[in-house]
C-alpha cells in the first residue's frame, strides 16, 4: 500500500509541474511525445534539439520521484515501471503512447495496449 501511494504521489507532482509547461502540452497534443511503458517521455520520431530537452528535462524530474519512491521498499525500475502502466493508461484519445513492442501508437477509445504485467 505504501509502494502505491508513492508511486500515486510521484505521477500527480511530475504530471503537475510537466503541465504548467506550455510546450509540453503543446507537444503533447501535437502527437510529438508520447508516454513510454518504462515510466518515462518519448519522442516521437527524431524530433529537434528544444523538444528532446523538453523531454529529457520531464524525466530527469521523474526519475528523482522514482527515486525518492524507491526508498519505500520497491527499487527505481519497479517504480517507474509501475508509473508506465498508470501514465499509458491515463492517456486520452488522440495522444501518443508506446507499446510494449515499442511501437508509436494514437490513442482511441480504446483501452491502449498495455505490459500484461500491468494491473
Amino acid at each position: 500500500m505504501l509502494i502505491a501511494s508513492g508511486i500515486a504521489l510521484a505521477g500527480l507532482s511530475t504530471a503537475a509541474l510537466a503541465q504548467r509547461d506550455p510546450a509540453y502540452q503543446a507537444a503533447r497534443s501535437a502527437g510529438q511525445i508520447g508516454e513510454m511503458p518504462d515510466g518515462y517521455l518519448g519522442v516521437v520520431g527524431t524530433g529537434n534539439a528544444e523538444l528532446r530537452a523538453l523531454v529529457n528535462n520531464i524525466n530527469i524530474q521523474r526519475k528523482a520521484k522514482y527515486t525518492q519512491s524507491a526508498a519505500a521498499g520497491a527499487t527505481v525500475e519497479q517504480m517507474a515501471f509501475t508509473s508506465g502502466c498508470n501514465l499509458i493508461l491515463k492517456t486520452v484519445p488522440g495522444e501518443k503512447y508506446q507499446t510494449p513492442a515499442g511501437e508509436w501508437k494514437t490513442r482511441t477509445a480504446a483501452a491502449p495496449e498495455r505490459d500484461p504485467r500491468c494491473v
